[in-house]
Formats: C-alpha cells, structure tokens, sequence
C-alpha cells in the first residue's frame, strides 16, 4: 500500500468521484425526495436554521454499502 503506484490510483480516483460529487451538490435542491424524509429535522430560527438529515443519510448509507458491496465482489 506504500507504494507510489497506489497513491497515483487513489488520486485519480479522488479526481473523478469529487466533481461527480460537486455536480451532485449543485443539482441537490431539484432531486425531490432527497432531504425530505420524515426523519429530517429541521429548526429554524431568527437567525439561526439547523438541518439534521438524519433519515436521509441512513437511507444514502444503506445504498451506498449496497452498491459497493455489490462493486467490490466482482
């Protein structure tokens, strides 16, 4: 793992996933039911909201765990 070679994978995978995860981020707010789970909580003040995505990221967890499971036994 200490090898040159490694560290050029891992940069080259770095540098594909974290537009792909920008783009994600940017078009967000238009996927439906993303943030909008019954399990997400939000509290909004004066000057002050809190957004606590809870059920989203057990959801976004659990698919991702999935998919890469699924990826890496090939």
């Amino acid at each position: 793992m200490n090898s040159p070679g490694f560290l050029a994978s891992m940069l080259i995978i770095a540098g594909a996933v974290l537009p792909l995860a920008g783009v994600l981020l940017t078009f967000a707010d238009r996927i439906p039911f993303l943030g909008k789970s019954l399990g997400d909580f939000r509290l909004e003040r004066s000057r002050f909201t809190l957004y606590v995505p809870l059920a989203s990221s057990l959801i976004l967890g659990i698919l991702l765990t999935v998919l890469l499971n699924l990826i890496g036994r090939r």
